[in-house]
């Protein structure tokens, strides 16, 4: 049986900062085999229960993979409908909808052009997650049936 799993995190960089936490949001859940989770987490989570805390060091291979300097990308400001005023380093910006929702970091503004990087913010980063499972229990069929359409939507 898969098992869902609900637990609270912070998410420390390899310096140790916390760049992400749910104190004061709301915890994480998954079930197993989702899709949803890392997989160095998931396989760390595997077996735990509620009460277990613990910390797990997650390898970029493990969590958002390596950085992919092909995902730098440099686009002219006249192609974006964006305030060119507003745009700097750091900024994110989105574009299509739905399925081909395209998410980049603006990393330099170069004349009229953006360079831009498609790779998630945390690839290429050794991540260490400290971990209090909340609940950890058998998936209901429901919670399955839920989990395997969201698997079969992100495979298509």
């Amino acid at each position: 049986m898969r098992r869902l799993y609900r637990f609270d995190y912070a998410l420390r960089n390899e310096t140790g900062d916390v760049v992400d936490a749910s104190e004061g949001g709301a915890p994480l859940a998954f079930i197993e085999g989702d899709g949803r989770m890392i997989p160095g987490l998931e396989r760390a989570l595997a077996g735990r229960e509620a009460g277990d805390s613990f910390s797990v060091v997650v390898l970029p291979e493990d969590a958002y993979g390596a950085h992919d300097p092909a995902l730098l990308t440099r686009l002219p400001l006249d192609h974006l409908d964006v305030d060119r005023d507003t745009i700097e380093p750091g900024s994110v910006l989105q574009f299509g909808a739905g399925d081909a929702t395209r998410v980049v970091k603006v990393i330099q503004r170069a004349g009229d052009d953006l360079v831009v990087d498609g790779n998630h913010p945390l690839a290429g980063l050794t991540l260490r997650f400290d971990v209090t499972v909340l609940e950890a229990r058998d998936a209901t069929a429901d919670e399955l049936e839920a989990a395997d359409e969201y698997t079969r939507s992100i495979r298509e």
